[in-house]
């Protein structure tokens, strides 16, 4: 599985809007202090904005900010939101495969590829990633030093 470079500059954006609280921040300033690219930035904000995750005002003062609480926003949501579902096969959600050989037990794969990637990201905030706070299920597999070796 591959994160996209536009996924996790939206991550980063929005956990940078998350620590900001309240207060409106320019996309300049987050670009800026996450070395995004700014064009690149405000397609992903304005990705962002149309999902409601973000909202913006122009002009003095303004700005973007979370449009809710960092607590109800997860990382599925933002990731979702400028790339899609989290996880497709060939173009497919993995529980419409069908396959016509003995290949099927491939589909359970899949779906529980899918499952496993739900589990963390639906079940990290904005809020944890702002404050550190990552849930236990997050720490338990990244306690695992398997998890950090680099594969073939």
């Amino acid at each position: 599985m591959r994160i996209s470079a536009r996924a996790d500059y939206a991550l980063r954006a929005a956990v940078f809007l998350a620590a900001a609280g309240a207060s409106r921040v320019a996309g300049e300033r987050i670009a800026t202090a996450q070395e995004i690219p700014a064009p690149f930035l405000e397609g992903i904000l304005g990705a962002l904005r149309r999902a409601g995750i973000v909202e913006s005002r122009r002009g003095a003062g303004g700005g973007y900010r979370l449009a809710r609480p960092a607590a109800d926003v997860s990382a599925a949501d933002v990731i979702r939101a400028v790339d899609g579902p989290l996880v497709y096969v060939r173009d497919e959600r993995p529980s419409e495969m069908e396959y016509s050989d003995d290949s099927g037990a491939l589909v359970t794969l899949w779906v529980a590829l899918r499952a496993s990637v739900r589990r963390v990201l639906d079940d990290t905030t904005l809020a944890d990633l702002a404050d550190g706070t990552l849930p236990e299920v997050v720490r338990e597999l990244a306690a695992d030093p398997e998890s950090w070796v680099s594969g073939p």
